[in-house]
C-alpha cells in the first residue's frame, strides 16, 4: 500500500489543528502563572538598644494603589506580609507607644521572593 504526500498531510491535519487551538490556552496558562508570582516582606523591629519590640505597628502601604496593610509584631518583635505583587513599590515603616522608624522602601527592582528588612525605633532626642 503506497501513501503519497497528500496521504500523509491528511494524516497529519488533525494534528496540525488541534496544536492551532490549544496553543492560545497553553499560552494563557503561561500568563497566569506568572501573575500568580508573588513575594514577601519579613523582619524584625528593635529597639535603640537592639530589643525586640513585641506589639510595634508595622505599616505596609502599597504606593500605586495608596492602599496600606498592618501587622502587629509577635514574639521577637517579627512581622510578616505575604501575597505581594513584585511589580509594586511599598513603603514600610514601624511605631510603638509614639516612637517611630524611619520608611523603608521595597522596590519592584528588587527580584528576592522573601525580602528582609528590619526597623529600629528611634526615640526623638
Amino acid at each position: 500500500m503506497r501513501t503519497g504526500s497528500k496521504g500523509v498531510a491528511r494524516a497529519l491535519l488533525p494534528l496540525l489543528i488541534c496544536a492551532l487551538l490549544c496553543a492560545p490556552a497553553a499560552w494563557g496558562q503561561g500568563k497566569k502563572k506568572a501573575k500568580e508570582q508573588t513575594r514577601s516582606v519579613q523582619g524584625v523591629v528593635t529597639t535603640d538598644n537592639d530589643t525586640p519590640v513585641v506589639g510595634a505597628i508595622v505599616y505596609l502601604k502599597n504606593t500605586k494603589s495608596l492602599d496600606e496593610r498592618s501587622y502587629i509584631t509577635k514574639d521577637g518583635g517579627t512581622y510578616l506580609f505575604n501575597g505581594l505583587s513584585p511589580d509594586i513599590n511599598y513603603e514600610l515603616r514601624a511605631t510603638y507607644q509614639g516612637v517611630s522608624s524611619g520608611t523603608k522602601t521595597l522596590s519592584s527592582f528588587d527580584s528576592r521572593k522573601q525580602a528582609q528588612l528590619n526597623f529600629k525605633l528611634n526615640k526623638k532626642k
